[in-house]
């Protein structure tokens, strides 16, 4: 699904979304659920852009079914891979996802991927902001991209409706809150969540979000 002239959100991530960013660099932001490597290279090549095109890797924070081709495609494309520095340890494997997430790893077992790089650390693309958005995990991070935001799992805009995720699937829920009204300060066209459809700001949007800044 092509957002604008620089943002596809990939056909073959729907369950939890990857998407695909062209400006001066070619970058993927998430990689999806585990097994679905080969078929998003395939879905990269319709596109036009070859494996080795993709400069960078970004990912949102540390859930399975948003690492689960991180490592496949780091090996395919060379691409680096960032990662936030405080869901790293979740990622490599060294700290065990607390709750639910723990078991949903255990069930999934994504494979391991090296993180090249953490954010705030170096920063090459200028075009790309990073904002800080803890409480689903505490390095939760956001994406603008001119006005375009990728939001992860701040929340879900399903069948019309948002929603915001269960306590028991955030790390920490006051502060899951404070960043989901944070977006409130920014300027943008789109809000892109990692789960349901694109959303346009308007009214209803802005609704959403100020009831959001009162919890």
């Amino acid at each position: 699904m092509k957002i604008n002239e620089t943002v596809v959100q990939l056909e073959t991530t729907k369950g939890s979304h990857a998407f695909l960013v062209l400006t001066k660099q070619i970058v993927l932001i998430d990689t999806g659920m585990p097994g679905l490597a080969g078929k998003i290279l395939t879905e990269l090549q319709s596109l036009g852009i070859s494996a080795r095109e993709i400069q960078a890797i970004l990912l949102t924070h540390h859930d399975v079914d948003h690492i689960g081709n991180a490592k496949q495609l780091q090996e395919a494309t060379g691409a680096e891979l960032w990662a936030p520095a405080e869901d790293v340890p979740y990622i490599t494997g060294e700290k065990k996802r607390p709750g639910v997430k723990h078991w949903i790893e255990m069930l999934v077992r994504p494979q391991k991927p090296t993180i090249t790089h953490l954010y705030g650390t170096d920063w090459p693309y200028r075009d790309i902001s990073v904002l800080h958005a803890p409480g689903h995990t505490p390095g939760h991070t956001v994406f603008q991209i001119r006005d375009v935001v990728f939001t992860g799992d701040l929340f879900k805009f399903v069948l019309g409706r948002f929603r915001t995720f269960p306590a028991l699937m955030n790390w920490d829920q006051e502060q899951a809150m404070e960043s989901l009204a944070s977006l409130r300060r920014l300027q943008f066209e789109w809000l892109c969540p990692s789960h349901g459809s694109p959303v346009r700001n308007g009214p209803k949007l802005q609704e959403f979000l100020a009831h959001a800044a009162k919890h």
